[in-house]
């Protein structure tokens, strides 16, 4: 069966590396790029206006941000505040929304010509599918991106130096970051003064979870996945501690995120996912764990296919699971019973670098359980939805009502001959 074909949301002009979705604003910030290589690919953050418009979803470009030689891999939203992955540093942004009637305004809100925004947006008619500018409609009236650098610090000192994980605290007072060189680094914010410092693991540190009471959770690619008190490790987690038949070093921890759970205010979840160590010609199982976000003690562990996944994220109310996989495909998994839902093969066509939940506001998901936005190396962004499900019919629920009065009376005529 050939992979099913999803309608592009949007296409930016690069490799896509780095996805955000800011709740207040409804804007999708997409970011990526060719590095310092000198082939002609552009590096940029777009800031990416979400419509519904005739019952589909639309993204439409509101600025472009140049961010240069460098292409941001990963980042991070706290309000209106970026916190962007770039080579071996850490790139602190804030961005102002303005309407169009406050153009050529003083203040903080003035275009700032450093962030490319010399030319404001456009009002655009809709276009071909093959451009960044795709998907917009006329509007009557849009608001104005300006960017501002706030921060550059350094975040990875190896020879090979690269930030690849980057995580705000609930508070946003605190900003993690981990890189090739194993070392996870914490900074105050907004000063951005460095509060901690230490060798996390023995390589690369792959992804950053920080818990609601600022516990820090780090992947390694050493086959670790550690619970941190600033640098006094809490717990070490082992995901297979009780599944016979799978060796420790057989698989490594790939992704970890924290998520709420619906209707229970106090209950907290993490959720990590598992990628075997080697390839293989049949490639063994991925699979994801949930544990308890306190205790940290495994709760439930289930496969969820043979593609090595590349990327997690959860949804605002703990419900859903989002994953990408190298392969292209996106799947989204119920949070609770790790039972997947929704499930596209080769969306993408290659490695799904970032998944990002749309908030669940009735403005953004409108008749829908769940929207997933997914972005890859191939440019695209896609938008991925699990439609509410119908409940049963008033007719079905009497009918089954009647039947089990009808029945039980049966029964009781059966048991006691003058019950009637």
């Amino acid at each position: 069966m050939p992979p099913r074909r999803l309608p592009e949301l949007y296409r930016a002009p690069f490799p896509l590396y780095a996805l955000r979705v800011h709740r207040e604003a409804g804007l999708a910030l997409i970011a990526g790029g060719g590095g310092a290589a000198k082939t002609g690919i552009k590096n940029g953050l777009h800031f990416l206006q979400l419509d519904w418009r005739g019952g589909e979803l639309s993204a439409s470009l509101l600025h472009a941000h140049d961010t240069e030689t460098r292409a941001t891999m990963t980042m991070a939203l706290a309000g209106d505040i970026i916190a962007a992955g770039q080579d071996d540093t850490c790139h602190i942004l804030n961005f102002h929304l303005q309407k169009p009637s406050q153009k050529g305004g003083t203040g903080d809100c003035a275009p700032n010509k450093a962030s490319g925004d010399e030319k404001g947006p456009r009002r655009r008619k809709a276009a071909p599918p093959s451009g960044p500018d795709s998907n917009g409609d006329t509007h009557k009236e849009t608001n104005e991106v300006t960017v501002e650098t706030l921060h550059c610090v350094q975040t990875d000192t190896s020879p090979d130096a690269l930030q690849k994980a980057v995580c705000f605290s609930e508070d946003h007072t605190l900003l993690a970051t981990g890189g090739v060189d194993g070392f996870l680094r914490v900074w105050e914010f907004p000063s951005m003064k460095k509060t901690l410092e230490f060798q996390a693991h023995k390589g690369e540190i792959e992804d950053i979870a920080l818990s609601p009471d600022n516990k820090v959770v780090t992947v390694g690619r050493d086959f670790q996945c550690c619970v941190w008190q600033r640098d006094q490790m809490v717990t070490g987690l082992h995901w297979n501690e009780n599944l016979s038949g799978i060796p420790d070093k057989a698989y490594r921890y790939q992704a970890c995120r924290f998520g709420t759970v619906e209707d229970q205010a106090k209950a907290l979840r993490l959720y990590t996912v598992q990628i075997p160590y080697k390839r293989e010609r049949r490639p063994p199982p991925c699979y994801i764990t949930k544990w308890d976000g306190h205790s940290f003690l495994p709760l439930l562990t289930r496969p969820c296919g043979n593609e090595v996944i590349s990327c997690l994220s959860v949804s605002d109310t703990g419900t859903f699971l989002g994953l990408g996989t190298v392969t292209g495909s996106v799947a989204i998994f119920v949070a609770f019973s790790l039972q997947r839902l929704y499930y596209v093969r080769e969306a993408h066509g290659i490695v799904v670098t970032a998944v990002a939940f749309l908030p669940e506001t009735p403005e953004l998901l409108k008749d829908n359980e769940a929207a997933l936005l997914s972005v890859a190396v191939d440019s695209r962004c896609h938008l991925h939805r699990i439609p509410c499900r119908r409940s049963f019919p008033v007719w079905l629920m009497l009918l089954l009502c009647a039947g089990l009065v009808v029945g039980t009376v049966l029964l009781l005529q059966l048991a006691f001959p003058g019950f009637l």
